[in-house]
């Protein structure tokens, strides 16, 4: 008969079970308890450390000071504003100021920095040359040094508005910023703005239409030159058909300055140019080496089935160079939209510089620095989700 092993043999050669600190699943569960636990006590900390120092100096707390009247002006905004409005219409009018440069600086950055960067791979040696040195130049020249330059230039360089340069009829140029006339009020404009809207989303969907058609037959539909065609047409005729208004808002100088028209002031001007040509110095690098990143050989390929230059650029280089520029393009769009913090130095009143007023004046400064982080992360998050997206969409994928 076959022996049973004893239950004392059997206990013997089990593996006793190994303790706690040695499974590397539950150490990492505990370590991240006490992070967590360490995390909580320093918040708690700091948050009653500075809770008793707030009443020690007899300091209010909350965001119960945005409804008060803000009681001081802003040199330019978006949105209708006056010195009798509240706090919370104040930093509004400065956080679309900031989006305002944001956005064109952006849009101007990318031209730039494209053009710059296709430039700097070109086959004529000046072309090339001259590339390479203005990023060299403003790569190495910090980007506040460049506000200040910009802004010298305005206020040293052009004349005062009696002696303002007129080159164009209704333009004027001088320390005062850009003047320039634009058409008066009318319903007209609105109408002509949504038809213009309506021309680029035909325009996009003639694009997907195109698209298909050609991965089909391989014949090429214009897209881009149809929808240039509905971009001018449509509006042109919303605004014959609303009684084509022709009546402009000239600048007039009066006293000491010019009323009527739009004025784009020196503080823009300088943070804009500051900005862009900073930026566009760092995206060039960046379009440059997504293009070198394509292979030698696929370009000689589209060049020998009979692709003309900018043919084979805009459809074969760019495309693919698109996977490898989009993300650290996200990041000089993020710091682009960061760095117009700077525009305090200069007197631009951006988020930042009205933020500091409405600190000053109420002593809240810490909601004020939550509200100012809560924005830029705000625009942080919003500019990176649409990049990711975009991003997806042109990532080539594997078959």
């Amino acid at each position: 008969m076959e022996k049973k092993p004893s239950i004392a043999a059997d206990t013997e050669l089990r593996p006793s079970a190994a303790p706690f600190f040695r499974d590397p699943a539950k150490r990492a569960i505990i370590f991240q308890v006490v992070a967590l636990l360490l995390v909580a006590l320093v918040s708690y900390y700091l948050y009653a450390n500075t809770q008793a120092n707030l009443e020690r100096q007899s300091i209010a707390t909350g965001f119960g000071f945005l409804d008060k009247e803000a009681s001081f002006e802003i040199g330019e905004s978006v949105i209708e504003y006056s010195a009798a409005d509240s706090y919370a219409k104040a930093l509004l009018a400065g956080a679309l100021n900031t989006i305002k440069v944001s956005f064109v600086g952006v849009v101007l950055t990318l031209f730039l920095g494209t053009f710059v960067g296709i430039a700097r791979l070109s086959s004529n040696w000046l072309v090339a040359k001259l590339a390479a040195g203005y990023i060299e130049v403003m790569q190495n020249i910090p980007v506040l040094l460049q506000l200040f330059f910009w802004y010298a230039i305005f206020y040293e360089s052009f004349p005062s508005p009696r002696q303002a340069l007129n080159p164009v009829g209704g333009v004027f140029l001088c320390n005062r910023g850009l003047i320039f006339g634009v058409p008066e009020a009318h319903a007209a404009h609105g109408m002509m703005l949504w038809a213009f809207v309506a021309a680029l989303a035909i325009g996009w969907g003639l694009h997907r239409w195109g698209a298909s058609r050609q991965a089909r037959t391989g014949q090429i539909f214009p897209a881009a030159w149809v929808t240039l065609g509905f971009c001018i047409m449509l509006p042109l005729l919303v605004w014959v058909f609303a009684g084509a208004p022709t009546a402009m808002d000239i600048p007039e100088l009066r006293g000491f300055n010019f009323v009527g028209g739009v004025t784009v002031s020196p503080e823009f001007s300088a943070l804009l140019l500051g900005l862009v040509f900073y930026t566009a110095a760092f995206v060039a690098e960046i379009v440059r080496a997504g293009i070198q990143s394509v292979g030698r050989g696929q370009v000689e390929a589209a060049m020998a089935v009979g692709l003309r230059p900018g043919q084979v650029l805009h459809l074969v280089i760019l495309p693919q160079a698109l996977r490898v520029i989009i993300p650290p393009l996200t990041s000089q769009m993020l710091n682009l939209t960061k760095n117009s913090s700077l525009a305090i130095a200069i007197g631009y009143a951006d988020f930042v510089a009205v933020t500091n007023t409405t600190i000053n004046q109420t002593g809240q400064a810490i909601e004020g620095v939550a509200l100012i982080m809560i924005v830029y992360l705000f625009f942080s998050l919003s500019t990176s989700l649409f990049m990711n997206v975009y991003n997806k969409k042109t990532a080539m994928v594997e078959r």
